[in-house]
């Protein structure tokens, strides 16, 4: 069911290391905590250097909301995350270390458990109506900049501020009513067979 998810309603909790805090947006399934889950949205404030959490088996897209992004240092290998390029995707057993640019650093974070699903990570500038179709397993479309936007369908109409999200039935079909804004989409896939696995595998924007 489409479900909408007000960020003025979530409560951030402690990084699994300790070292920080982050909001989950939306976790399947809803008790899996950091080790049991399918897939998990969250934002996340980085507010001083250090280490990222370990998640073995996870496949992570980080994607920079706010501030002036970091320098990650994955598995030795530095990987800018800056307004220029805003998006780093890497295994979640990596060793991973963050170094802020100026200041703190609010990000956008997608993870999926390799032996289960997989995901897309898109953005869409808005200018006025468009159309949008949910033709993923799971549909998390998240406002990460913008004042407002509608979604509306033939059976709804949800609005959305700043940093809210929504979760959205696959086939569907939206008209989204914004001014200026941006919206983040993390698809998530189901794998089906081996055909999937494969398919799947490194499949990232």
């Amino acid at each position: 069911m489409t479900m909408l998810i007000p960020f003025a309603g979530l409560a951030p909790v402690s990084w699994k290391n300790g070292g920080g805090s982050t909001t989950e947006i939306a976790v399947f399934p809803p008790d899996g905590g950091f080790d049991g889950f399918d897939w998990r949205v969250s934002l996340a404030t980085i507010a001083a250097d250090g280490p990222f959490s370990s998640f073995p088996g996870v496949e992570r897209t980080l994607v920079l909301v706010d501030g002036h992004g970091m320098t990650l240092d994955i598995d030795g290998e530095p990987t800018m995350l800056s307004k220029a390029e805003p998006v780093a995707a890497f295994d979640g057993e990596s060793q991973v270390q963050a170094k802020l640019s100026r200041g703190p650093s609010t990000d956008f974070n997608v993870m999926t458990r390799l032996d289960r699903c997989w995901h897309r990570f898109g953005r869409r500038v808005l200018d006025g109506d468009s159309t949008f179709v949910a033709r993923a397993d799971v549909t998390v479309l998240f406002l990460a900049e913008g004042e407002g936007l509608e979604l509306c369908s033939e059976e709804q109409r949800i609005n959305l501020v700043r940093y809210d999200a929504v979760l959205l039935d696959p086939d569907t079909t939206w008209t989204l009513q914004a001014g200026q804004g941006t919206i983040f989409i993390a698809d998530i896939h189901y794998y089906d067979d081996e055909d999937d696995l494969a398919a799947g595998d490194g499949d990232y924007e």
